[in-house]
């Protein structure tokens, strides 16, 4: 195949709400109920419904965190010297980024793992251009080691990417079903927001996301769907434009 032949996996989907997306989720995600490592089974699971969206046509970016494997927040809290902690912290997302990347690519996925920190002897480095590339010849892009700066998060990342590769939008995978107005885990009358606004996320302190992110969001008019990633189908539903989980706008 010659460089410029369409990939077996080139976007060809029509129709949907949202033809380029950027996917977060959760390193915890990966860990299952281990709370640490990897479940594969459970990896496996959202890989097939990654696979499934990608198959719809949409062009699809990924950022993972890697609080399964550490969180330089906590580390910092520790003792140990924030930047450190931040840099170990992105390492994860990258191991994380390798692990999600085979189990793609069993399932017959064509993606690249494109990291913030220089290390080509594992991934790509991120290069704008190459990544929009990417997407053009239908390959899922990973997006590694945040922002590859300490002081970030990985949703400040995964706004970022989604912002430099002009996503229809974001789309936050977590474990509950949407924006409340308060921790559903632990308040049992809190509220299912079916839409909200930035303003009123920020007003009313609910931690979708942080608030460099949410002010990127914002500031770059950038949709936001908080949905539930254990819900088979709910990616797929929420790009075909049904009403599933919080769109925050």
């Amino acid at each position: 195949m010659s460089d410029t032949a369409p990939s077996a996996n080139a976007p060809s989907g029509s129709g949907l709400r949202f033809q380029r997306i950027l996917l977060k989720i959760s390193g915890e995600a990966l860990a299952g109920d281990r709370g640490v490592g990897f479940d594969f089974e459970r990896i496996g699971f959202f890989a097939d419904q990654i696979v499934d969206v990608a198959r719809m046509g949409v062009q699809l970016g990924l950022v993972i965190g890697g609080g399964n494997i550490v969180r330089g927040t906590q580390l910092s809290q520790m003792g140990m010297d924030r930047v450190g902690a931040d840099y170990m912290g992105m390492l994860g997302t990258v191991i994380n980024a390798m692990a999600l990347q085979d189990v793609l690519e069993k399932k017959g996925l064509d993606t690249r793992v494109m990291t913030a920190i220089r290390m080509e002897e594992l991934a790509e480095p991120y290069i704008r251009r190459r990544a929009l590339r990417h997407f053009e010849k239908g390959r899922t892009v990973i997006f590694a080691a945040g922002t590859g700066n300490p002081y970030f998060s990985t949703d400040t990342a995964a706004v970022l990417r989604a912002i430099q590769m002009k996503a229809d939008v974001i789309i936050k995978a977590t474990s509950v079903d949407g924006v409340y107005s308060a921790d559903p885990k632990k308040d049992p009358n809190a509220t299912l927001y079916e839409t909200i606004s930035y303003r009123d996320v920020m007003l009313e302190e609910l931690r979708v996301m942080d608030q460099t992110a949410i002010t990127l969001c914002k500031e770059n008019q950038l949709p936001l769907v908080v949905l539930n990633l254990h819900r088979e189908g709910a990616i797929a539903r929420a790009i075909r434009g049904e009403r599933v989980g919080t769109l925050v706008s």
